[in-house]
């Protein structure tokens, strides 16, 4: 029983010591919690204190430097303010100036007025004292003549009249023998100074274009299995491709210009490509006809900076464009079209005409032949059509349609153009034919000339744009060889095709023989 006393003494006793020590401990990490929350706040009451510093600091900085951003605006503004004072001080100044100039020239044409006035005053009495003397001068005219002022006029008048009318008759032919002789000899210069100043090439250009192969090789692969290559090529193009037994060589043939040059770039990607097949045929007549259109666009842009004519519509522009593609007689239409207006602004700048509005009829003369094979009509029928609706002027219009002698030449800008338009066409090597056809032209235009009663012989000179007729004297007078070169050039426009025009030359001689016995 003791025994079990003392072991509870014990263990009494230690849950007792447990328990002051586990209070001492609390105590004494409160005392460490109180010391470092004391700290911890004066920590924070610093940190404080120096934001609360460096916030004075930064506030004192921003007030300094919008004070330094007000005083830049303040001084700007003052500077801007005195530019504008004196720049209004200036302009009073002038106006003041003006009212002061025009306050002298009021003060002059006041004085002009009073002189006039003096002056018109003055002129009134003389004309009145020379109307009275007129009047006694007739008095005594009357009674020395016996006439009367009327009978005297008429007399006069009559015997003047019929001295003037030879008189006027003989001047009237003497100024048209000058005026034709001096606007011709003007019209000479005017043309040659034209075409001296006006120096152009020609490349003539056929109806075929011939691609280059690296081997005959190359000639099956383009043919492809079955033919299926070469279908594709002209299903798509349009053109047709000769291959022969000419070596390493193919040939296009199209008679429009625009498919058979997408045609040739499309084979020579693929040649240099390597891959033929109907996808990459497909794909590379696409990229090809993209870049013919990126020529045309760049081709039609050149040309008009080049001839210096602002304000096409960009639509006309494409369609110069298409015509480096076009020929006519073997002469590139694109550049006849330039040398049209830069001959027509030269010929107009000599006879003090616009010169710009003839070179804007020039260039668009011709501007037809870009679409004659995609639209019915002649090439002037359609190019006034394109003209007219993308808003071009009456002039550059009617030159359009005057210029091959459609229509009668009403301004000067239209006969311009014609001629300009016959200068170019005329250039020696500027058009060709072939032998044959050449030939053919001219025999049939001596058959038209000679097929006309009283015409003895014709000659076709001039590469066939002139004719020169001799006809009978007996059978055709003086009065019957206009009519007759008339109907000689309507069968001409009707029967026979040619480019430019004809001359029609009638040569009428009578020859008076006798013999001295």
């Amino acid at each position: 029983m003791q025994l079990w006393l003392a072991i509870l003494l014990i263990v009494l006793v230690g849950i007792t010591s447990g328990i002051a020590a586990f209070l001492a401990g609390v105590n004494h990490r409160k005392k460490i919690a109180e010391a470092e929350i004391g700290s911890a706040e004066q920590e924070a009451k610093r940190i404080v204190d120096e934001a609360v510093k460096e916030a004075e600091a930064k506030k004192k900085e921003f007030v300094l430097e919008g004070k330094d951003e007000v005083h830049r605006f303040r001084t700007e503004s003052e500077k801007e303010l005195a530019a504008r004072r004196k720049e209004v001080q200036r302009q009073e100044r002038r106006v003041q100036q003006k009212e002061e100039t025009l306050d002298r020239k009021m003060d002059n044409l006041e004085k002009k007025e009073e002189n006039i006035a003096k002056k018109l005053k003055q002129a009134e009495e003389k004309l009145s004292e020379a109307e009275s003397i007129k009047k006694s001068e007739f008095d005594i005219l009357e009674k020395i003549s016996g006439f009367t002022v009327e009978q005297a006029k008429e007399y006069l008048l009559s015997n003047l009249e019929q001295e003037l009318t030879h008189e006027k008759a003989v001047k009237i032919m003497d100024y048209e023998q000058q005026l034709r002789d001096e606007s011709e000899k003007k019209a000479r210069n005017i043309i040659s100074l034209a075409i001296q100043r006006c120096a152009a090439d020609h490349v003539a250009e056929a109806a075929v274009s011939v691609v280059p192969l690296p081997n005959d090789e190359m000639k099956g692969r383009i043919i492809g299995r079955e033919g299926r290559n070469i279908r594709a090529i002209e299903t798509l193009t349009g053109v047709d491709l000769i291959i022969d037994d000419t070596p390493e060589a193919i040939t296009l043939s199209c008679f429009e210009p625009v498919r058979r040059e997408v045609a040739r770039l499309a084979l020579e990607k693929l040649i240099s490509d390597g891959r033929i097949h109907p996808a990459r045929i497909e794909e590379m007549i696409d990229k090809s006809r993209r870049e013919v259109d990126a020529i045309i666009k760049e081709e039609g842009e050149r040309a008009v900076i080049e001839v210096g004519v602002n304000g096409i519509h960009h639509e006309l522009v494409k369609l110069l464009g298409r015509l480096r593609y076009r020929t006519s007689y073997g002469q590139n239409v694109l550049n006849h079209s330039i040398e049209v207006a830069y001959l027509s602004g030269m010929i107009a700048s000599e006879l003090g005409m616009d010169p710009t509005l003839a070179k804007r009829a020039g260039l668009l003369h011709d501007i037809g032949k870009a679409l004659d094979h995609e639209i019915e009509g002649s090439h002037i029928e359609i190019g006034v059509d394109v003209a007219r609706k993308f808003k071009e002027s009456e002039q550059v219009i009617h030159a359009i349609h005057a210029h091959h002698g459609d229509v009668e030449a009403k301004t000067i800008v239209a006969c311009i153009v014609q001629a300009a338009d016959a200068i170019s066409a005329a250039r020696p090597g500027a058009r060709r034919e072939n032998l044959e056809n050449y030939i053919k032209r001219l025999q049939k235009l001596e058959e038209v000339a000679s097929s006309f009663e009283g015409v003895e012989r014709s000659f076709a000179i001039q590469a066939g744009r002139e004719i020169r007729i001799m006809v009978k004297p007996e059978i055709v007078n003086d009065e019957r060889m206009i009519p007759l070169a008339r109907e000689i050039c309507k069968k001409i426009e009707t029967d026979l095709d040619y480019p430019g025009q004809v001359k029609v030359n009638i040569i009428r001689e009578s020859r008076a023989i006798d013999y001295a016995k």
